[in-house]
């Protein structure tokens, strides 16, 4: 590696206090994968607070944490039977405390989890939804009788043909009281009837009380599937599915911008320093502005999902490989959405896709793949978000057979899938590949018993390859991913034009070459990063790279600092003039 420190400026980027997260670093934990702290194989929020020195010296701002509501954890917590308290499996409210009183001491902030667009059939709410259909909170949930002239629970009597995202119907037979309840994930899952002014004004209510408790802003997961087409139409029925598509009646349904804006004056106005992003699957980039334009006062940011789910036309778990250039491109298409306008959510990695260096990357250049994706990422126009052990260069899982998988999706997709008649074989290749699991596998400490994780059995297998792969090997190592990443943020924090600088694509002759520029006033960086595993050409773009090297992944002297006519595998560089 090299990089300039000195280039980066100590007074900061610039950014006033109502935009400081358009210069900070994100860093996503998912904390029963994290770091346990008892043994019981489960990480925890006193495992979170033994690494915050760890994360403060990568140079982490804004620590996210997956759900630690409590919850019966049908799907790793996304199910969430008590927004006030954390689930024993993590701790206690006062572990939450001490944790949250760590991370302000250090100077970085916390972002909540906030999953409303459904809870847990377990939530009070909806025991007493689902107790009768007279309890004033009948309404909380989305009920609806059989289709006309079916018998309820029987074959094609759910109220629309809508399928569920985790496999099967999105409807529920309740027999009790003689309707169906929806459900667009898992049937533990209800969905919030988010047109009930009760549900909302208690949703707001809680998220004061956690900002108040000294949150600093909250992820809003799937917030644009809030509001559904009130008719609940039947969806498309495309050719080898067995469930209608009902995603244009309940993604940016017709209140989802009334309830944000409502949500914005409810819970947000007066408050300083708070961060939100929503998780928005499907949003276009024709309308991504209604959510991420500050005149609108909704989002600061969203979550895209159209770069991870290149080559997955035929589905989640038959990837196809990329083309090259189609990453870039598609990156490059979202900046152009944003424009100076909007801001972009910069990520590769999360707990619901893998890893990045198996996805996008080659592992045979793992170290090199890693650190291009990441300067492709980062210096880009947004806030970047790093995954846990994403900076430490971590692969996907080792999964060989069926038990070794734990995720509900990927789990009730394999019985589907098998049951309609696909290869075993070929649906678990699907799922090595793209499976969720691939990122929940736990973090990669050091080499000893289970990767330092854990000192009891851990609720997911380690990777085998944290051996090699794990933080104790590159704290401290100039040349290691980790390094990398740490000098990243510094570029980040102390460049003003990587912060707020706009951007614009430069067309070089191989498409393997992500190539751009950002621009603030009279300073200009200029990224250049080959995205492949072949050496690419500039070409006649070399000739026009001005300024000085201030970052690359390679170990380079003097005279080879120059912008180069060929970029070698997974090759980065960053000049600034």
């Amino acid at each position: 590696m090299f990089f300039r420190d000195d280039a980066v400026s100590a007074t900061g980027n610039g950014l006033g206090p109502d935009e400081w997260w358009k210069g900070a670093v994100v860093y996503q934990i998912y904390p029963r994968s994290f770091k346990d702290s008892d043994g019981d194989g489960f990480g925890d929020l006193e495992g979170i607070r033994s690494k915050l020195d760890y994360l403060k010296a990568l140079g982490v701002d804004v620590l996210w944490l997956s759900p630690i509501y409590a919850s019966p954890q049908a799907d790793n917590g996304y199910d969430i039977a008590d927004y006030y308290d954390i689930d024993p499996m993590f701790g206690t409210l006062s572990d939450f405390d001490r944790l949250l009183e760590g991370v302000h001491g250090r100077g970085m902030r916390l972002v909540m989890d906030l999953v409303v667009n459904h809870s847990s059939d377990e939530h009070p709410w909806f025991v007493e939804s689902r107790s009768s259909r007279d309890n004033p909170k009948r309404d909380w949930y989305i009920w609806r009788d059989p289709r006309p002239g079916c018998v309820g629970g029987e074959a094609g009597a759910q109220p629309n043909n809508w399928g569920s995202f985790f496999s099967g119907s999105a409807w529920t037979w309740d027999e009790a009281t003689g309707q169906y309840y929806l459900h667009l994930f898992h049937k533990k899952q209800p969905d919030l009837n988010w047109e009930n002014p009760e549900v909302r004004a208690a949703v707001y209510r809680m998220m004061n009380w956690w900002l108040d408790r000294g949150v600093d802003g909250f992820r809003m997961d799937v917030i644009n599937l809030i509001s559904k087409d009130p008719g609940l139409p039947d969806g498309v029925v495309y050719p080898g599915r067995a469930w209608g598509e009902g995603f244009p009646h309940f993604s940016e349904g017709p209140h989802v911008h009334e309830y944000l804006a409502e949500m914005r004056r409810e819970v947000f106005d007066g408050r300083s320093g708070t961060m939100t992003v929503g998780e928005c699957p499907g949003v276009r980039r024709d309308n991504v502005l209604l959510f991420t334009d500050p005149a609108r006062r909704e989002l600061d940011m969203v979550f895209q999902f159209d770069h991870v789910d290149l080559g997955l036309e035929a589905g989640k778990f038959h990837p196809r490989p990329l083309r090259p250039g189609e990453l870039a491109d598609c990156l490059t298409q979202w900046q152009e959405a944003q424009g100076e306008i909007g801001w972009n959510s910069l990520y590769l990695d999360n707990h619901d896709q893998p890893r990045a260096v198996s996805r996008f990357g080659d592992e045979t250049y793992r170290y090199e793949s890693a650190t291009a994706l990441a300067t492709a990422l980062h210096m880009l126009r947004g806030t970047p978000y790093v995954y846990q052990g994403e900076e430490l260069g971590m692969t996907n899982g080792v999964f060989h057979g069926l038990d070794d998988f734990r995720d509900v999706e990927a789990l009730r997709y394999y019985h589907e899938a098998v049951e309609s008649g696909e290869s075993p074989e070929d649906v678990l290749a699907g799922m090595r590949a793209t499976g969720r699991d691939n990122g929940r596998t736990p973090v990669q400490w050091d080499a000893g018993p289970n990767a330092g994780f854990t000192d009891g059995t851990p609720w997911i297998g380690v990777t085998p390859n944290y051996t090699e792969i794990n933080a104790a090997t590159q704290v401290g190592d100039p040349s290691s991913v980790y390094a990398y990443y740490r000098a990243l943020a510094d570029v980040r924090h102390g460049l003003p034009v990587i912060a707020a600088g706009s951007f614009e694509r430069i067309v070089t002759p191989s498409p393997a070459v992500f190539a751009y520029r950002r621009t603030l006033d009279e300073a200009v960086a200029t990224i250049l990063v080959n995205l492949s595993s072949q050496p690419a050409s500039l070409g006649e773009v070399a000739r026009g790279v001005s300024g000085e090297l201030i970052l690359s992944n390679r170990d380079l002297s003097e005279a080879e600092r120059e912008a180069p006519g060929v970029l070698e595998p997974w090759e980065a560089r960053v000049y600034l003039a």
